[in-house]
Parts: structure tokens; C-alpha cells; sequence
């Protein structure tokens, strides 16, 4: 055989296996076909959201939450049993676990299982009797602060009485003092920081034989702020589960700012000024205006708000770590609803 009949015969043999597997190829890329599009039939991924997306969706649950329900609700108006023209109210210390927002449980050590204590309202002249059984495990005692007593029941175990011990009770009788009245709180005055940080507080509220035109109100809110074992709360809850304050156009909003805590909280209120007319109960020569009023830890502070924009104006603490955070707002914020 020639050479040339032996390159034709390498080329046709060449030829005929790249098309066998060609045609091989062909047929199996058909059989696969069936397969390849089902699998183009399932639904496209969803993009990842964006950080700034992700952290728009907390802020916005945080909003849509308010107000969020939470079980107990502190500051509660205690109506007192009264005794040959005595006003009477018993007040009981013990540990409870209470809700500061949807979820968050803490160990409470309050009175009366509510956190702040119930609210004590009387009036200049009163002859009131506190009664304080300790359930706790530890001594306690209980302080007027604001109020000008004598030294027998200003409540400071080892100074001017003995620590109401686990299992006891104790009595602090006295009349209110003429000329003394407005915001003034009740507390714990042993392992204070402890007592009054988990919850060892309330409102004693004194009112006047003869309200002056300044103080005069439509609606009558008392803020208490807390910053201890609780974190950042008004009247014992966190936001979303913090409570608003609502009133109509043309009402005058008064608002008892009490801080019961351990650092500074300057209170901002947004579309509104406050006119701040009384400090530590007494009231003020000249009233003056602001819209953030910072309140010291054991402050008081009286305003009154014109509610003249109707909306619902956000108020929290302006120590921003207080109030939000990049998850949201949190702790020290609620809002005034004008309707």
C-alpha cells in the first residue's frame, strides 16, 4: 500500500470517530435536557438586604411596637384607709419579677409588686400613717424625700431609727407640713443603691390647700426616671412598652419629672417647650422655658406643656446610648399624643 493510501485511510478514520462522539455527545446533552430545565424552573434567590435596610426594619419594628403591652403597670393612685381622720397606706417591700418590655424579665424589689410603688396623694395639713412590712431578705426603711419632717420618721436606719429587719413592720406617722407641698418621692434610704435601683420607689404627691393659676392642669402625668438594675426606664418600663402621654389641643399638660436614678437625664420634648415653673416642690419666682430640661438624680421638676400642635411628638432622654442605638429605639423614650 502507498503512502498516500495510507494518509487517506488515518483521515477517514479520524473523521468518522470525531463525529461518533460528536453525534455521542449530541445525545447525551438531549438526554440531559429534561433535567437542565427543571432546574431553571425554581423561583430566583432574594437579593440579601442591605445594612441600612436591615437596621431600617429594626427601627421601624421598635416604632410600629408602641405602645407594646407588658404585664403590671407601676404608679398606680393608692386610695387610703382612713382612721379616726388619719390617712392610712400599707406598703409591703418584696422581690417579684416584673416586665420591662415584651420579654425582658427582671427581679424587681419594689412595693406593693409594681415598679414604681403605688402613688401617694394627699394634701398640705394631712395626718398620714405609712405602714412598711419588710418581706425582703435583707433590713430596709423608707425616706420622704422633699418632705420637711421631723427628724423621727425621715427614715435613715442608724441615724434616726433602727433598720426595719426581714419580717418586721415599721409605722411613720406625721402631718404634712403647710407650705410643702408638690413632687416629692418616697424611697429606700439603706443598701440604696441596690433597693432603689431594683425598684424601692414611688411618688408622694402633696397638693395645695390653695393652687396657685400656674398650676393648674388638664392633665396631670408623673415621669419617674430610673437607670439601675432595670436599664434605662420611665416609670419602670422600656420602650416600646413605655407609656405616652396624650391630651387634647388646647390642654395644659403637667409633667412631675422625678429621677430616681444614679446619672443626669436632660429631657428633650420635640414640636413643644415646656414652661418649668416649680423645682424640688417649691415653686419658682420666674418661670422659664426650654424644650430639654436636665434633671439631676434626686431632682424634681414641675412643667407645664400648652398643647397647641397636634401630632405625636416624640420625648426621651437626649444621653442618646439612653434612648437608640443602631437596633433602635430603646429605654428612656415615649411620646406626647396630641389628638
Amino acid at each position: 500500500m502507498s503512502d498516500k493510501s495510507v494518509t487517506d485511510r488515518r483521515s477517514f478514520l479520524f473523521r468518522a470517530a470525531v463525529t461518533a462522539i460528536a453525534g455521542g455527545t449530541v445525545a447525551a446533552c438531549k438526554d440531559a435536557a429534561p433535567k437542565v430545565a427543571a432546574a431553571t424552573t425554581l423561583p430566583p434567590a432574594k437579593p440579601a438586604l442591605s445594612a441600612a435596610e436591615t437596621m431600617d426594619k429594626m427601627h421601624e419594628a421598635g416604632i410600629k411596637a408602641f405602645p407594646a403591652k407588658t404585664a403590671g403597670k407601676g404608679n398606680q393612685l393608692m386610695a387610703p384607709r382612713i382612721e379616726k381622720g388619719v390617712k392610712i397606706f400599707e406598703l409591703t417591700a418584696e422581690k417579684f419579677q416584673w416586665e420591662t418590655a415584651p420579654g425582658q424579665m427582671v427581679e424587681a424589689w419594689a412595693y406593693n409588686r409594681q415598679v414604681p410603688g403605688p402613688q401617694i396623694r394627699v394634701r398640705e395639713g394631712d395626718r398620714v400613717r405609712v405602714i412598711l412590712h419588710n418581706k425582703l431578705e435583707q433590713s430596709t426603711a423608707i425616706h420622704f424625700h422633699g418632705l420637711e419632717l421631723p427628724n423621727d420618721v425621715d427614715g435613715v436606719p442608724f441615724i434616726t431609727q433602727p433598720p426595719v429587719k426581714p419580717g418586721e413592720s415599721y409605722t411613720y406617722e406625721f402631718t404634712v407640713p403647710e407650705g410643702n407641698h408638690g413632687s416629692h418621692m418616697y424611697h429606700s434610704h439603706h443598701n440604696a443603691a441596690q433597693q432603689v435601683g431594683s425598684g424601692m420607689l414611688g411618688a408622694f404627691l402633696v397638693e395645695p390647700k390653695n393652687p396657685t393659676e400656674i398650676e393648674r392642669a388638664d392633665v396631670d402625668y408623673t415621669l419617674i426616671l430610673n437607670d439601675g438594675a432595670h436599664g434605662f426606664t420611665f416609670n419602670g418600663k422600656s420602650f416600646p412598652a413605655t407609656e405616652p402621654l396624650t391630651a387634647k389641643v388646647g390642654q395644659r399638660l403637667r409633667i412631675r419629672f422625678m429621677n430616681e436614678g444614679m446619672m443626669i437625664h436632660p429631657m428633650h420634648l420635640h414640636g413643644m417647650h415646656m414652661t418649668v415653673f416649680a423645682k424640688d416642690g417649691w415653686i419658682l419666682p420666674a418661670p422659664w422655658r426650654c424644650d430639654t430640661l436636665n434633671v439631676a438624680p434626686g431632682e424634681r421638676y414641675d412643667v407645664i406643656v400648652k398643647c397647641k400642635s397636634p401630632g405625636t411628638w416624640a420625648f426621651h432622654c437626649h444621653i442618646l446610648p439612653h434612648a437608640e442605638s443602631e437596633h433602635g429605639m430603646f429605654g428612656m423614650v415615649t411620646a406626647v399624643i396630641v389628638s
